[in-house]
């Protein structure tokens, strides 16, 4: 297993990693270097006081927006406009309400001070986005990501009440798709997302398509205009 040189901004290939994924441990979370990992279907995942961890999972959880399945039990949330969507309102309070859920099936309680320190200052330079959803003035549900290009790397979500998340993540991949979005990374495998169109792609066929949907324009700054 390779250690990363916190002054080295380099991984090794994913490509050459196993099905589990850990690709390397050490280095930083520099903005420089969380963006380069993404940019090469890298993202940490650890448990407070572990070195982080990075991976690179084969397959590769996806979702293209275009695939999208909006089941009929969630057409009358929709049409009755059961909640409020906003972006970028309140990010550190996502994270922080995303850190306190466990989960049986996705990562867990990985969001750790350092995560929510690296991904806010991301969040400052204008790359990573929170999603809320609010029932009246009580935020219900959110979740947050990544934006790189032409895709958005989903970190995680939460739900206070039903169908909450899944509303939020509905209308985000809704709008994504009118901006021009390809690809959704889930990262790993859940029923939840499963059932919204998500799907299982090889890490290479993954790797390939991220090397030139990143290339293209990032959506900088605040996305709080995306809902008027």
């Amino acid at each position: 297993m390779v250690w990363l040189n916190p002054h080295e901004l380099s991984f090794p290939d994913p490509r050459e990693g196993d099905d589990e994924g850990l690709i390397a441990l050490g280095g930083d979370l520099s903005p420089e270097r969380l963006l380069f990992a993404y940019s090469i279907s890298l993202f940490p995942w650890y448990n407070e006081g572990e070195p982080i961890l990075w991976w690179s999972p084969n397959p590769r959880f996806v979702l293209h927006p275009k695939d999208l399945k909006v089941a009929k039990s969630m057409r009358p949330y929709f049409n009755q406009q059961k909640f409020k969507v906003t972006f970028d309102t309140c990010f550190e309070r996502i994270m922080e309400e995303c850190g306190k859920k466990d989960r049986q099936d996705q990562l867990g309680t990985w969001i750790t001070s350092e995560i929510k320190n690296a991904y806010t200052a991301l969040h400052h330079l204008g790359y990573t986005h929170s999603v809320e959803v609010w029932d009246g003035e009580e935020l219900v549900g959110g979740l947050y990501g990544l934006s790189l290009g032409k895709v958005f790397f989903g970190e995680s979500m939460f739900a206070k009440v039903p169908n909450a998340s899944k509303y939020g993540f509905i209308t985000l991949v809704k709008i994504l798709e009118q901006k021009g979005f390809q690809l959704i990374d889930c990262q790993q495998q859940t029923k939840h997302l499963g059932s919204l169109g998500a799907t299982s792609m090889p890490r290479d066929e993954f790797m390939d398509q991220l090397e030139y949907l990143v290339r293209e324009e990032t959506i900088l700054g605040s996305w709080t205009g995306f809902i008027n």
